[in-house]
């Protein structure tokens, strides 16, 4: 039943009920007559007509959203009214079995205001107190879509910003082969056709699974192979279980494109790269590990950088604290960067699937 419908149904049977308990009450006074029926009815035909329109006008001007001290006054101007409406209809039709009383002791006439009064008054607060908690949840729901709205406007900022990073060291790792082995930039032209459709497919998508966002981290460790040769030496330890779980697009190849920066590049003869996952207490850990030293900084720069920050930033919008994301020194010569995702978004088509070992292999 819809809320229209339960409405009119409180409505009806409330206020039968209660000028029924009206009748009984006069019926065990003054005796039955057909004509308390017909005051019964009247009563309810008026009061639905007077709190439906009262609802109507809470509801046309908005009450619910102004201060207390200005609701509480319509409230209470509301109910005087409507009261005294009631009080207009009863006293002529009530003359037959109280009209001597009221004309003896005038003041009983306030009494007779006071009784109306009350279950106007109590329909009015229950309604409010409707209203407001109604209100109050759509109000909740609408800030829920607002921040919805804004976490996956911001995720798409964060990952519109990251390509074109990419993109520039990309291509400068291509530039190197240019003259020096032109088949192996061709390769490399490959390569990063390969990265771009990955990427294409990424820019729709709020998440892809893990064994896709390897694929292209693969493709851009081969990249970089070309231009550092012997210098990067990689290393996967993947487990088969992980590569269906749905991680951030593009985001490994940020933090691996970081450790090559700040890691590989600044090592002295070379440096290596190591991609570990794993699956404990329903979370999703991938390790990043790299020859590097690991400083503090603010700085976009440095290597407390801009991939960094995509990273924590994309992670807190997409799951909030169920993930979690650090860096930090191992040991002498080697950074770590741990991701922890939750696994309950896994992708079915891709679970249970394993990379092929020709696919993912060693750059040594």
């Amino acid at each position: 039943m819809n809320k229209n419908k339960l409405y009119w149904l409180f409505q009806i049977v409330g206020w039968s009920l209660y000028f029924g308990n009206e009748i009984f009450a006069y019926a065990v006074v003054y005796t039955f007559e057909n004509q308390l029926l017909f005051q019964a009815f009247a009563n309810i035909i008026l009061t639905i007509f007077l709190t439906h329109t009262f609802r109507y006008i809470v509801k046309r001007y908005n009450w619910i959203t102004l201060p207390f001290p200005q609701l509480a006054i319509r409230i209470l101007l509301g109910v005087f009214i409507m009261t005294d409406l009631m009080v207009a209809l009863n006293l002529p039709l009530d003359a037959k079995y109280t009209g001597n009383l009221i004309k003896e002791n005038p003041i009983l006439a306030i009494e007779y205001f006071i009784n109306l009064s009350k279950p106007v008054m109590v329909w009015v607060l229950i309604y409010i107190f409707y209203h407001y908690s109604e209100e109050k949840r759509q109000r909740e729901i609408e800030q829920l879509k607002l921040r919805t709205s804004i976490k996956e406007t911001e995720a798409k900022v964060l990952k519109a910003q990251m390509n074109p990073h990419f993109m520039f060291n990309a291509l400068n790792s291509i530039r190197a082969l240019v003259y020096e082995d032109p088949s192996k930039a061709q390769q490399g032209i490959t390569q990063l056709s390969n990265i771009l459709r990955s990427s294409l497919i990424a820019d729709r998508r709020t998440t892809i699974s893990l064994k896709e966002e390897l694929r292209t981290v693969e493709d851009y460790l081969a990249l970089e192979k070309v231009r550092y040769e012997e210098r990067l030496q990689s290393k996967w330890d993947v487990d088969d279980n992980t590569l269906g779980i749905q991680v951030p697009p593009m985001m490994l190849q940020t933090l691996v494109e970081n450790a090559i920066k700040h890691g590989v590049q600044k090592a002295i003869g070379w440096g290596f790269i190591e991609i570990n996952t794993s699956i404990a207490e329903d979370k999703l850990y991938i390790k990043i590990r790299n020859t590097g030293q690991l400083h503090s900084t603010d700085s976009d720069s440095e290597s407390g950088g801009f991939g960094l920050k995509n990273t924590a930033q994309r992670l807190d919008i997409l799951y909030g604290a169920d993930a979690s994301f650090k860096i930090y020194q191992e040991d002498n010569l080697t950074v770590c960067a741990e991701i922890v995702i939750p696994t309950g978004n896994v992708d079915v088509k891709n679970n249970n699937l394993s990379l092929d070992s020709s696919t993912i292999r060693a750059a040594s």
